[in-house]
């Protein structure tokens, strides 16, 4: 009878033993990692910048640098939601029964193709103008008209007079200028008294009547 009595004793006190582990481990908090890695895209294997990493279910994510990188604290048993514009949305389940601090993957994402809807660019404000505007036009002219036509005495004196330096044009202007200020820093500034090719647009310049006192009246 007191073999009986000690053993159903050491049984209880087993079942509570496991009971309290049991309850200690429910109650054991979940391990933090420091998850880090990079983004690639599945063709190039090139890095992708700015993927939304977001800890699905929370708030809490980050987005990957311009070289791809990125890192995150997480828990044991997180799952992470890869997402960008430009290329399909993928997550990553973290294995309930990691114990490491670091944590590092490579997330490969494939390229997403979005066709967007036609859309028809008008210079007019409505299909009807421009319908009556094309119907209009007169294309009784060939080629070799229009090119007399701009070539004209007219028509290459306006662009003269109002046709802009191109930004080209003023690039090498200015850096000359700075070239310049540069050869004669130091000394004296350079002397156009000697400089024949002032001399040339001086000269050409007084023959046109523009260094005229008295320019010449236009006649009607």
């Amino acid at each position: 009878m007191k073999k009986r009595i000690k053993t159903i004793i050491a049984l209880c006190l087993v079942t509570a033993l496991g009971i309290a582990q049991t309850k200690s481990v429910a109650k054991s908090p979940p391990t933090l990692i420091q998850f880090s890695g990079m983004v690639l895209d599945q063709d190039s294997l090139t890095p992708i910048p700015f993927v939304s990493i977001v800890i699905k279910g929370t708030e809490r994510g980050t987005v990957s640098l311009v070289n791809g990188f990125f890192s995150l604290i997480i828990k044991s048993g997180d799952e992470i939601q890869f997402s960008s514009i430009t290329h399909k949305s993928r997550s990553y389940k973290i294995s309930d029964t990691l114990k490491q601090k670091y944590y590092y993957a490579i997330q490969v994402l494939t390229k997403d193709t979005f066709e967007l809807p036609t859309v028809e660019i008008y210079s007019w404000p409505t299909r009807d103008e421009f319908k009556r505007a094309f119907l209009a036009l007169d294309l009784n002219d060939t080629d070799g008209d229009r090119a007399d036509k701009n070539l004209t005495r007219e028509e290459l004196s306006y662009l003269e007079r109002t046709q802009t330096a191109s930004a080209s044009e003023n690039y090498k202007y200015v850096m000359q200028a700075y070239y310049t200020k540069v050869y004669t820093s130091g000394q004296q500034p350079m002397n156009n008294l000697l400089n024949p090719i002032k001399w040339a647009e001086f000269i050409n310049s007084w023959r046109s009547g523009k260094l005229s006192a008295n320019p010449k009246k236009k006649t009607n």
